[in-house]
C-alpha cells in the first residue's frame, strides 16, 4: 500500500464495530423494499405466471443462496471495502475489477435515483388516496433527496435504527395481510395448487423469474459495510444468509396469501384487472379499509426505506474508489463526528438532483420513465456483477492455499455462475417487463452496462500507464480492523495484472 502521511493516518474514519448482524440484515432487506416489491410487482408476477408465481420467488431465493455459499467464503479472506470490485479484482484481475468498480456505481446509483421519481408517484397516490388531494411529485422527490441525505450524513448506527424501524412497520402490514387470510380461510379454502408442476411450468414462467430476481436487487451489498462491523469474518455470512433466506421465503408466502385471498380460479384476472389496487383490495377485504390507508403511507416509507439503504451502500463505495486513488480524494473524507462519508454523499445527493431535474425538465413521466429507465440498468449491473463474482471465486481459491473445502470454492460458485446467467439472459429478454419502452430504448438501456465495463477495461489500462502506483494498488488488502477476528490461514497472491 502506497505510504501515507501523519495527516491521513490522524484523519477520521468509518466507526469499525457499529453494525450487528440485525443491523446489516435491515441494511439490505431494506433496499429491497418489499412491501413496494410486493404490492408493485407481484401482480405482474401473477398476471404472466398464474397462481405458480410463488414458486418463481423461491427459486431465486434458491439460486442467491447458492451464490452466497461462495460469496461468503469469500468474504473471510478478502477484506476489501470495495465489496464486489475487490472481489472481482481478485479473482479476475485488475482490468475486470476496476471495470467492475465502475459497473457497481452505475448500479447502485441507478438503483437510487430511478427510485425519487417513484417516492414522488407513491406520495401522489397516498395524498389522493387519503385526502383526495393532487401534489405535484417533482417537490416530494427533491425534498426526499434532501431526507435522504441527512439520514447518510448521519452516523451508521442512526441509519440502522432507523431503517430497522421502518422495515418491521412494512414488513408487518403484509404480516397482517396475510395473518387475515389465513384467519378467514381464503376466498374457497386455503389451496396449494400453485405448487403443482403443471401450475409453475407455464409460458410465463421465464417472465415471472426474471421479476423476482430483480426482487433481490441489493442483498450482497452486505459486504459493503465490512468495515464498520463487528466480527465481520462471522457478522458479514451470517446477514447475506438471512437476507436472502428472509427474502425468498417471505416473497413467497406473501404471494401465496395474496393467491388464497382472491381464489385459485379468479386471482390472476384480479390481477389483470388492477394490477395497482390487487394488495389494497386484499387487505380491506381480509382487515379493514384502515389497514389500506396505513399501507399506502407505509409504501412512502418503504421507498424511503430503500433510498438510504442504496444512498448508504453507494457512498460507501464512492469512499473506497476515492482511497484507492481512481476517484476525486475529496471523496474519501469522513465527517469527524459522524464518522460518515459526508462528501461521498453530498455529492451522490447533487448527481440525484440533476438527473432528477432533468427528466423533469424533459416532462418525463416519475414513473414510467425516471424510475424504470434508470433503474433497469442499475439492476441489470448489479446482476452482471454477482456473475462476475461467481466466475471470481474459484479463480480466486485455485491461486492460493486455503482451508475451505470443495463446496464452497468451486461446486456452489460453479452452480451459481451458471443459475445466475440463465437469470441475466431473463431479465435482459424479458426487459419490457421492466421498462414499458419502445425496442430502441430497451436496446440502449441494456447496452449501457457493457459499455460501461469496456470503459472500465480502458480506464484500467490507462491507470497502468499513466498512474501505474494506482493500479498497482488497486484492491489491495487492507491491514485488518480492530473488530475482526482473523480468517483462516491463507497465502494470498497478488490480482492478475
Amino acid at each position: 500500500m502506497p505510504a501515507t502521511s501523519t495527516a491521513e493516518r490522524s484523519a477520521p474514519t468509518l466507526r469499525t464495530g457499529s453494525l450487528g448482524t440485525a443491523d446489516i440484515t435491515f441494511f439490505v432487506v431494506s433496499a429491497a423494499a418489499p412491501l413496494t416489491v410486493m404490492a408493485g410487482v407481484a401482480p405482474v408476477a401473477l398476471t404472466l405466471g398464474g397462481i405458480g408465481a410463488p414458486v418463481g420467488y423461491l427459486l431465486a431465493g434458491v439460486t442467491l443462496t447458492v451464490f452466497a455459499v461462495g460469496f461468503t467464503a469469500m468474504s473471510r479472506h478478502v477484506r476489501g471495502d470495495g465489496a464486489f470490485y475487490a472481489y472481482i479484482t481478485r479473482g479476475l484481475g485488475r482490468p475486470a475489477g476496476i471495470a467492475a468498480a465502475l459497473l457497481a456505481m452505475l448500479g447502485y446509483n441507478g438503483m437510487e435515483t430511478g427510485v425519487y421519481g417513484l417516492l414522488g408517484t407513491a406520495t401522489q397516490d397516498t395524498a389522493h388516496a387519503l385526502f383526495g388531494a393532487d401534489i405535484p411529485w417533482l417537490p416530494v422527490s427533491l425534498a426526499g433527496l434532501l431526507l435522504i441525505w441527512y439520514g447518510g450524513f448521519r452516523s451508521i448506527d442512526f441509519g440502522a435504527k432507523l431503517l430497522g424501524v421502518l422495515l418491521v412497520a412494512e414488513t408487518g402490514i403484509l404480516v397482517l395481510l396475510a395473518g387475515g387470510v389465513l384467519v378467514k380461510g381464503g376466498a374457497d379454502g386455503l389451496s396449494l395448487a400453485g405448487l403443482a408442476p403443471g401450475n409453475v411450468l407455464v409460458p410465463g414462467t421465464a417472465a415471472v423469474l426474471a421479476c423476482a430476481f430483480a426482487a433481490f436487487t441489493g442483498f450482497e451489498s452486505t459486504v459493503i459495510y465490512r468495515r464498520e462491523a463487528r466480527d465481520p469474518n462471522r457478522t458479514v455470512p451470517r446477514a447475506t444468509y438471512i437476507a436472502v433466506a428472509f427474502l425468498g421465503l417471505f416473497y413467497a408466502f406473501v404471494v401465496w396469501t395474496v393467491i388464497q385471498a382472491f381464489g385459485d380460479e379468479q386471482v390472476v384476472k384480479a390481477a389483470s384487472d388492477d394490477p395497482a389496487g390487487l394488495f389494497f383490495s386484499a387487505i380491506t377485504t381480509y382487515v379493514g379499509a384502515w389497514a389500506a390507508d396505513l399501507m399506502h403511507v407505509l409504501i412512502v416509507t418503504s421507498v424511503l426505506a430503500s433510498l438510504l439503504a442504496f444512498h448508504n451502500a453507494i457512498n460507501r463505495y464512492s469512499l473506497a474508489l476515492a482511497e484507492e486513488g481512481v476517484l476525486p480524494k475529496a471523496l474519501g473524507r469522513v465527517h469527524p463526528r459522524h464518522r460518515s462519508p459526508y462528501v461521498a454523499g453530498a455529492a451522490q445527493t447533487v448527481l440525484g438532483a440533476a438527473v432528477v431535474l432533468a427528466f423533469a425538465a424533459a416532462g418525463a413521466d416519475p414513473y414510467q420513465q425516471l424510475l424504470l429507465w434508470v433503474n433497469t440498468p442499475g439492476m441489470i449491473g448489479l446482476l452482471t456483477l454477482q456473475l462476475l463474482a461467481a466466475v471470481a471465486v474459484p479463480c480466486y481459491f485455485r491461486r492460493v492455499s486455503h482451508q475451505e473445502g470443495v463446496l464452497r470454492t468451486v461446486v456452489a460458485p460453479v452452480v451459481a455462475t451458471v443459475l445466475l446467467g440463465v437469470a441475466l439472459v431473463l431479465v435482459v429478454t424479458h426487459v419490457d417487463l421492466f421498462t414499458g419502452a419502445s425496442p430502441l430504448v430497451n436496446t440502449l438501456l441494456v447496452a449501457l452496462v457493457p459499455a460501461v465495463l469496456v470503459l472500465g477495461v480502458a480506464l484500467a489500462w490507462r491507470l497502468r500507464r499513466s498512474r501505474p502506483e494506482v493500479y498497482a494498488n488497486f484492491a489491495a488488502e487492507p491491514p485488518p480492523q480492530p473488530s475482526e477476528r482473523p480468517a483462516a490461514s491463507l497465502t494470498t497472491t497478488s490480482p492478475t495484472a
